[in-house]
């Protein structure tokens, strides 16, 4: 298993690194198109639909994802979505899903959790865009904050892990991985700082505490993804990743992190 994971890791890394530095612009949007309609399968399968219902679904959220940028066509603030969408996802990680995870509601209708679709995954996918456009490394740099976060998260919440963050979701997470996280990314924010890589609109002095307000947002899409799982009754997403499940759980942190990091780097 571990012998999979690792290749596949590599093989997701490999295509990925490919894409963002060698595709040109409308290349590299129709591959954000393609994760849409990936991660919007699975999220149908989480919400129960057949796999008509899931073609269906994939399509439309494909289809809107490529709208948001003929309405922002002819815009002046230089972004792929309107500013709208990535506020109304800031309201949606920062407001609603804190209550929905402490809530933890149960919708006898699979039409909430088809709706929430929407702010999940297409402010997401249109922010791969935005960011990228600053720069391909602009947005590697980005991710690399959630990366950092995860990982440091399972190895110090492996070793020292003793109190658990959210039980009734996600059972191997612990405060002191939590804590872990924040240090590995307080430690990535001071080294961004010291070698000059200043973001766009962000003083020197405000790295530090926007990088670690990203990996708690990160840590929020982790576990609303982990409670919806957990609702729909399975362990993995899907069956995509060889060793790693689906789509949605490599990028449940970055879906909640990508539309926040637009708002504060190019707003």
């Amino acid at each position: 298993m571990l012998k999979t994971r690792v290749l596949t890791a590599l093989a997701l890394l490999a295509v990925f690194l490919s894409a963002l530095f060698l595709l040109p612009e409308s290349g590299w949007i129709a591959f954000c198109a393609l994760f849409v309609g990936l991660a919007a399968w699975e999220w149908g399968a989480l919400a129960a639909l057949a796999a008509v219902g899931r073609v269906i679904y994939s399509a439309f959220l494909v289809g809107v994802f490529v709208l948001l940028g003929t309405f922002e066509a002819s815009a002046t603030n230089g972004l792929y979505a309107p500013a709208w969408v990535y506020y109304a996802a800031g309201l949606f990680w920062i407001v609603l899903v804190p209550v929905w995870i402490w809530r933890q509601p149960r919708f006898g209708s699979r039409a909430v959790l088809l709706a929430a679709g929407a702010p999940v995954l297409l402010p997401a996918a249109a922010a791969l865009v935005d960011l990228r456009g600053v720069h391909p490394s602009f947005l590697l740099a980005t991710l690399a904050t959630v990366w950092i976060s995860d990982t440091a998260a399972y190895f110090v919440g492996r070793r020292f892990g003793k109190r658990k963050l959210a039980p009734s979701i996600s059972p191997g997470k612990t405060w002191e991985g939590v804590a872990g996280a924040l240090a590995a990314v307080g430690l990535y924010a001071l080294a961004w700082t010291s070698l000059g890589g200043s973001p766009m609109r962000v003083a020197p002095a405000w790295i530090l505490p926007v990088l670690l307000g990203l990996a708690v947002a990160g840590m929020i899409g982790d576990l609303f993804e982990s409670l919806i799982k957990r609702q729909a009754g399975v362990k993995d997403s899907g069956t995509f990743l060889p060793g790693h499940g689906g789509i949605l759980d490599r990028i449940d942190a970055p879906m909640a992190m990508l539309p926040l990091a637009v708002i504060v780097f190019m707003r």
